[in-house]
């Protein structure tokens, strides 16, 4: 059994079985996971499913390389579900950021979706709602405390728009995603690159022609 997963064990032992919880963590995207272009489809897809027969609530998210769930329903079944996404090697460095029990579903209206946490992703309507959000961006949820975590959950409560827009091709690839982040930081010195690329060209054709 996973460390990770024992620890909430233990942590709920004193809370009935019937009780229900709620589970939050963080990981990060794997290298394959990466590579695998429908990688974000077939996540919620298959959380909406699971997650529905199973009476499990909550909400996906994803930006800067990481993931953050929340998952919500009845002790034994979000222990199960737990153990079952720490297993999935689509991801890693898992981490649980809170763990309690709760007297209602939070996200009770939104089942399972996934949530892009990239502001250049994000449609005109949720930026203008986005203002809280701005002291949990570059998103980077690993190093939250409870306390950040839960105003967070709070704050997604609230939205009245899903905080991202469909676009097409490399926007959704995970391996695009993977691409722009390597890229940005070095973005200045490509910029030159290309300058001093396209002046030697030039040079060439002025000294054969």
């Amino acid at each position: 059994m996973i460390a990770l997963h024992v620890d909430t064990v233990n942590s709920l032992t004193e809370v009935d079985e019937s009780a229900l919880i709620q589970l939050v963590y963080t990981s990060s995207l794997t290298l394959k996971g990466r590579f695998n272009t429908s990688v974000f489809n077939e996540v919620e897809s298959q959380a909406s499913t699971y997650n529905k027969q199973q009476g499990i609530t909550g909400i996906l998210c994803y930006g800067n390389g990481q993931f953050l769930q929340c998952i919500e329903g009845r002790k034994a079944d979000i222990l199960r579900l737990q153990q079952r996404i720490f297993s999935d090697e689509r991801h890693k460095d898992t981490k649980v950021l809170l763990v309690k029990a709760i007297d209602r579903h939070n996200f009770s209206d939104w089942r399972m979706r996934l949530l892009f946490l990239e502001r250049w992703l994000w449609s005109p309507a949720t930026k203008q709602q986005a203002t809280q959000l701005s002291p949990f961006l570059p998103f980077s949820p690993r190093s939250w405390t409870p306390e950040q975590t839960q105003h967070f959950l709070q704050i997604m409560q609230a939205f009245e728009n899903s905080p991202h827009i469909k676009a097409a091709g490399i926007t959704y690839n995970a391996l695009g995603n993977m691409v722009r982040h390597i890229v940005a930081p070095h973005q200045a010195f490509l910029v030159v690159q290309g300058i001093l690329a396209l002046l030697t060209l030039i040079a060439l054709l002025l000294l054969f022609y």
